[in-house]
């Protein structure tokens, strides 16, 4: 008798990769707000952020909760602004 074989279904989500002051990626999910991890390289913060995605959905899913629906993908934008006089001590160019 053959055996079954369940389909796995594959999700895409976006991540933002926002360099560390101290070096290396802060990681977050747009659409799944709470959920970060960071990586000192780019390759390992890639590599957490998909085994930290993975165990959100595994909790999510042993609490009988949906999991969120990824939404369009995020557009990151610079926005200049002319920092106030009083501020210009704190800014970092």
């Amino acid at each position: 008798m053959a055996i079954k074989k369940k389909k796995q279904k594959i999700l895409s989500y976006y991540a933002v990769f926002d360099p560390a002051r101290e070096g290396g990626y802060n990681v977050s999910f747009p659409d799944v707000p709470g959920c970060v991890t960071f990586g000192y390289t780019f390759d390992e913060a890639r590599d957490h952020a998909r085994e930290v995605l993975e165990l959100w959905f595994e909790e999510l899913a042993s609490h009988n909760q949906e999991v969120p629906h990824r939404t369009e993908q995020p557009i990151i934008a610079e926005v200049r602004i002319t920092a106030p006089a009083q501020a210009r001590r704190f800014v970092h160019a």
